[in-house]
Parts: structure tokens; C-alpha cells; sequence
């Protein structure tokens, strides 16, 4: 994702309008991702009155303990599912609401050379057409009118990620065809779908100039770092491109060329409380010392009081930039 972001940013402290009678659904691979991404402006719809769901597609039975203040181990080392699970509904109660699981198993996130076959019947391994139906009829039965989730390479490619986008998109394509699916019950069409676009690197850079600016100290070292490194690969893919003979990068990840310009900024300002106590929630992944806490209120209110995504595809007239996730609908 480059640097582009909509030049006409919201005042921050901008109130969502109400929003009674319009829903939102949020599709993310694991308990815990909900949290990381979006959940400000969840908490701010739920709070301006619309009906918000989480679905989340796997339990996170491959994730291990990643916080190293977690205490007490031996529950979660026996049954880590079940502790995620809790996990997963104090952090929906806290950001005020509902929350449904797919019930597919983790894939896990392989790794070696050369990498290991994912594990028989895991979320990645199975079908699209299977994979999309328990999403489908969830849609049908709760009706949002909006949905988000993750772009092409899934934020970073995890196996889980990549199949979150892939049934979301399919959910947005098929919910609304009375012939497709007829299993997953009554149509419905979703009439607008959205990426997430948390990790925009203008935000990083913009808070952390201002933080340097205001003589404080500067966060986010090492993203920026890896935001540098991305902007001389794609800088290489250019100059390739323009037929200049320069030698190829070593490994070009994937989320270098998936390039979605941020169309759509929410102001969260009020509800950066409620989404850090969502992601401290999860206690089993999330250091609450690290670096999702690495800027204080104060820098992300002054700097970057919104939350960032991409509009991919409206069913009804939008115009852009946004600032309303339900603009057009209103």
C-alpha cells in the first residue's frame, strides 16, 4: 500500500451520524485480528446505534502464546482454543458487539524451506464453494449492508487470511443471487465491501513526523523501516516496468504489489479506549507492552485519529473520499 491517502480528511473528533437500522459485518480469520484491525470503528458504530457482527472463520487452535506477561501457562497450554474463545467474547462485549464463528480449524502458518503441507481439513484446504456457504447464509440471515475484510495477499499472507478474503468476496458476490447458494437461505445483497487498510504507511510516517516535531518520542521504528524497504522494491518494480535494466530484488513479498489507495477514513477518536481493551482482551496473543501500544492517545488523536480502509466495490453511488463506511445508504 503506498502513501495515498484522501487529501480531504475528516476533522478529528468528526461524530459518526446515527445509525440505527444499518448493519456491518467484519470477516477475519482469527479471534484476536478483529481486534488489530477496525475495531475502533466498530465500537463507533455500535455506539452511533448500528447492528455490528464479527465472524470469525477459524478458533486460532494453531496459535501459540505470543505475550510474554501472560502468567499462569498451563490452561492455555492444554486448550488454547478454549482460552481464545473467552478471549474472543470479552473482547466483542467490550467493543459492544455480536460476534459469530465459522467453525472452520486454523491453518497454522507454515514455514520452512520448503514449506510444509498445510494440516488435512484446515480452513485454507478447504474449497471455495464449501468454505463461502456457512459465510453465505450468515450474510442472508443478518443482513449487513456493508462488509469488510482483507485485500488480495489477506494484510500478510497467511493461508487463513488469503481464504478470509477469498469467501468474503465470494459473499459479496453470490449473497444477493436467488439461484447460487439456495441452501444458505433467502438473497441478500451486500451493497458496498471494503479492505481494511490498518497498516497504511501514511499514518505510521505522519504520526511519528509529528511526534519527532514535538519533540516526544518517535514510534514505530521498525514498521517505518520495513515501510522504506517496501517503497525501494516497489521503486525497482517501477523502474523494471519502464524497461531500465536493474537487477531484481531477491524476494518481492506479495503485499508489495497489492497497492489499494485509502477512499474511506472514520473518525475514532472517541473509541480508542474500547479497542485497546479489546486487543489487552486477548491476552494470549497480545503483549500489552507491544507494539500495537506503541503510540499514546494523545499523538494518535493530535495525528491520526482515524481508522483507514479501501472501497473496492459499491452497489449503490459513492463519492469519494468517504468518511462513512454507510455513505450513499443513508
Amino acid at each position: 500500500m503506498t502513501d495515498q491517502t484522501p487529501q480531504a480528511q475528516p476533522a478529528a473528533g468528526t461524530a459518526l451520524p446515527p445509525s440505527t437500522g444499518l448493519r456491518l459485518m467484519a470477516v477475519h480469520a482469527h479471534p484476536d485480528d478483529e481486534s488489530s484491525k477496525g475495531a475502533g470503528t466498530m465500537a463507533a458504530y455500535a455506539a452511533a446505534g448500528a447492528e455490528v457482527m464479527v465472524v470469525t472463520c477459524t478458533g486460532g487452535e494453531a496459535g501459540t502464546l505470543l505475550n510474554p506477561s501472560f502468567g499462569d501457562t498451563t490452561r492455555a497450554d492444554r486448550d488454547i482454543a478454549a482460552v481464545r474463545r473467552e478471549e474472543m467474547a470479552e473482547a466483542a462485549g467490550i467493543l459492544g458487539i455480536r460476534h459469530a464463528w465459522l467453525g472452520f480449524l486454523d491453518s497454522g502458518l507454515p514455514e520452512g524451506d520448503p514449506l510444509p503441507a498445510l494440516p488435512a481439513n484446515c480452513f485454507a484446504e478447504v474449497p471455495l464453494q464449501d468454505a463461502a456457504t456457512p459465510l453465505i447464509s450468515l450474510v442472508r440471515r443478518f443482513r449487513p449492508h456493508v462488509l469488510i475484510s482483507y485485500d488480495e495477499v489477506g494484510g500478510y499472507p497467511h493461508p487463513d487470511h488469503l481464504q478470509a478474503h477469498a469467501v468474503t468476496m465470494e459473499a459479496y458476490r453470490a449473497a444477493g443471487l436467488a439461484d447460487e447458494y439456495p441452501e444458505a437461505g433467502p438473497a441478500w445483497e451486500v451493497l458496498k465491501v471494503y479492505y481494511d487498510c490498518g497498516f497504511n504507511p501514511r499514518k505510521f510516517r505522519t504520526m511519528a513526523a509529528v511526534a519527532e516535531a514535538d519533540g516526544e518520542d518517535v514510534p514505530f521504528a521498525r514498521r517505518l523501516m520495513m515501510f522504506d524497504a517496501m517503497d525501494a522494491m516497489r521503486e525497482v518494480l517501477r523502474r523494471r516496468e519502464a524497461g531500465e535494466d536493474v537487477p531484481d530484488p531477491e524476494v518481492i513479498p506479495p503485499w508489495v504489489t497489492a497497492d489499494h489507495d485509502v477512499t474511506t477514513q472514520v473518525d475514532v477518536t472517541g473509541f480508542l479506549d474500547e479497542r485497546d481493551a479489546a486487543l489487552r482482551a486477548h491476552r494470549t496473543q497480545i503483549d500489552p507492552d507491544g507494539m500495537f501500544f506503541d503510540a499514546p492517545h494523545d499523538l494518535q488523536r493530535r495525528a491520526w485519529p482515524w481508522e483507514d480502509f479501501a472501497l473496492i466495490d459499491s452497489r449503490v453511488p459513492s463519492e469519494l473520499p468517504e468518511h462513512d463506511l454507510f455513505a450513499g445508504l443513508r
